[in-house]
């Protein structure tokens, strides 16, 4: 396959060493076609990587097989993984009941859950770059590239920098869209013991799905892993206080069977997303370039976008293409990270079973600010548009087969599935 952009291409930086500098390394490693490319991967040794379960969609277990060249039953092995065939909700909507979003073909399609730090090892494995341990002070754009200012060592030049360096500090409005429509800013991370065991021979093939389980104070994710199970409890810090968290999640691991546990970190995270996620030479992937809150697991899935996007444009198109590209794939990265905002977001507008100060504040305080957060002069972008077409599609007696396969950020058929579940139709 013929690359006209690879000519230009030639310098490339990835800093960060996270899930989405993972990707991004080894994105480059297997797309770029000429072996003389100098990768140069950038991290700082000194922040920690914690190790927590991840949940997937379907698209990475085609793509890990593709970057790693080993097969997939090798890969879910590798990652302790099991398969993912959607979410289980408990106790969300107005009927405060049970339901499963599936991925389609529903109980064929599955993602992965996996160990995010085993990912990463099993990433670095297939990229072909020089490993940099460093701290990063800037990523600044210049004339003809980017530069990568670091800490107690000479700056260096790039023609691509993947930025994948995670949250913000702070948010601010000049450079940052705030989801407050999404209600929860901080989570609990424990790692209990596994309840799905190692097969003997081959991967785990039962089907598995990430639990989303309503509690008072917001909703606990459940992960199975082979090695552990990955719980972590989901809430707002200026709704609920630390400790009755702590205590409710206690009672229930309890009611769950759990024992023991491990403490691993309260994270605490912002919901946004980056105006500015690709300006042609700096690309901000994964944490950097958006966040929404764990419920529908978009972080992974966002990153492959970002990466897959930015790569293919620079390789595939001339040089002289790339002011007019840029600005383009960056609109498209924008208004797709704030529709999976406005999907997750939807998620809180039913309620739950429990009618509780963190319920109604994002019942009826939160939800209601996505149409002037999520609106066209705040975010300058048409994805509340979007939105609300797939609910009105929703609220039609019946669907024309012609907009079957319509999505915004996911398809019609998951919008279809929450909308029963919690309880909108």
């Amino acid at each position: 396959m013929i690359h006209p952009g690879s000519k230009t291409l030639r310098r490339v930086a990835v800093v960060g060493r996270g899930t989405a500098g993972s990707l991004a390394a080894a994105s480059v490693s297997r797309m770029h076609p000429d072996s003389d490319l100098e990768l140069h991967h950038i991290y700082d040794s000194r922040i920690p990587v914690i190790g927590v379960g991840e949940g997937s969609w379907p698209s990475l277990v085609q793509e890990l097989q593709q970057l790693t060249n080993v097969s997939h039953q090798v890969v879910q092995q590798r990652l302790m993984g099991t398969r993912k065939y959607g979410v289980a909700f408990e106790g969300w909507g107005r009927r405060g009941r049970d339901f499963t979003h599936y991925f389609t073909p529903q109980q064929v399609s599955y993602g992965y859950h996996l160990s995010a730090d085993l990912m990463a090892d099993l990433l670095h494995e297939c990229s072909h770059a020089r490993h940099i341990d460093a701290k990063v002070n800037e990523i600044n754009r210049v004339k003809g590239g980017a530069e990568v200012r670091f800490e107690g060592r000479e700056s260096e030049r790039y023609d691509l920098v993947f930025d994948a360096r995670g949250f913000p500090r702070e948010l601010q409005p000049e450079q940052h869209i705030d989801v407050s429509f999404i209600p929860t800013n901080t989570a609990v991370i424990r790692r209990c013991p596994a309840i799905i065991r190692k097969a003997k021979d081959g991967p785990v093939t039962e089907h598995t799905y990430t639990r989303a389980v309503a509690r008072p104070h917001g909703w606990i994710f459940v992960i199975p892993l082979t090695i552990h199970t990955s719980y972590g409890y989901i809430f707002n810090m200026n709704v609920s206080n630390i400790d009755e968290v702590e205590a409710d999640f206690d009672k229930f691991l309890e009611t769950d069977g759990v024992s023991e546990f491990e403490q691993r970190a309260v994270i605490p995270f912002p919901n946004f997303v980056h105006r500015q996620i690709y300006d042609g030479a700096v690309a901000r992937i994964g944490n950097a370039a958006a966040f929404m809150e764990p419920l529908e697991a978009t972080a992974i899935v966002a990153a492959q976008l970002q990466i897959g996007m930015v790569l293919n444009m620079r390789l595939n198109r001339l040089i002289e293409h790339l002011e007019r590209d840029a600005p383009t794939v960056n609109r498209f990265l924008v208004k797709r990270m704030l529709s999976y905002g406005l999907f997750v977001g939807w998620h809180y507008s039913s309620g739950s079973r429990y009618d509780t100060d963190f319920w109604r504040y994002a019942r009826e305080r939160a939800w209601p600010k996505h149409r002037k957060a999520a609106g066209p002069e705040e975010t300058g972008c048409d994805a509340l548009h979007g939105f609300d077409e797939m609910i009105k599609l929703l609220n039609q007696p019946v669907i024309d087969k012609a907009d079957w396969n319509r999505m915004c950020a996911v398809p019609l058929t998951s919008y279809s599935q929450m909308s029963q579940g919690l309880g909108c139709a």
